[in-house]
């Protein structure tokens, strides 16, 4: 394991030289100079509406549960080389957490789709509390930041702090949109 204690970009190069690096950066769409959350966001939404074509509902299931559970381990890791709690670039977290909400929203109309791309940004970007409080609890745990001495618990918890508050973003986002619905501010569909 190489610690990049200048915390510099990853590149490319560096992100293909692992498969836990690689599924972490979102294959590449995190590298983005720009809001990488967003496009590792928008990569999840055509993932999956490519997925559907090869996946059934309970296929999803498993990638999903699967997927959160070595997220857990993979994004812990990555942070871990990268020598940052959270580096942004991370975006195993969004694409697992958006695959939820459109498994559990599908099938729905485009627009409907959208709304929840934007809520679930607004919610993984803003971080309102109570998800900013998950988030905040994470970042400060200082016996899981990097450059202490590396553990599997500890690689694990990190990995579940970044995670988890997408985990919350994707709720949030489920909720909203649930009580659109039940208010029929959202037309049924």
């Amino acid at each position: 394991m190489v610690i990049n204690t200048n915390q510099t970009k990853p590149t490319l190069r560096w992100m293909f030289q692992t498969a836990g690096r690689t599924l972490a950066l979102g294959f590449g769409s995190g590298l983005s100079p720009f809001a990488p959350g967003t496009v590792g966001t928008l990569w999840a939404w055509a993932l999956f509406l490519i997925g559907q074509f090869f996946f059934t509902t309970e296929n999803w299931i498993w990638i999903i549960g699967g997927g959160l559970i070595a997220a857990c381990w993979i994004c812990g890791q990555v942070s871990e080389e990268l020598g940052l709690a959270d580096f942004g670039g991370i975006v195993l977290d969004e694409i697992l957490a958006f695959w939820l909400v459109l498994l559990l929203i599908l099938p729905a109309p485009l627009w409907i789709q959208a709304l929840a791309f934007v809520l679930f940004r607004f919610f993984d970007a803003v971080k309102p509390d109570p998800i900013g409080m998950i988030d905040r609890y994470f970042k400060d745990c200082a016996w899981i930041a990097p450059g202490s001495p590396t553990t599997i618990p500890k690689i694990l918890w990190r990995g579940f702090g970044i995670v988890v508050d997408d985990l919350a973003a994707a709720f949030a986002t489920l909720l909203i949109l649930a009580l659109l619905s039940t208010t029929q501010l959202l037309p049924s569909y």
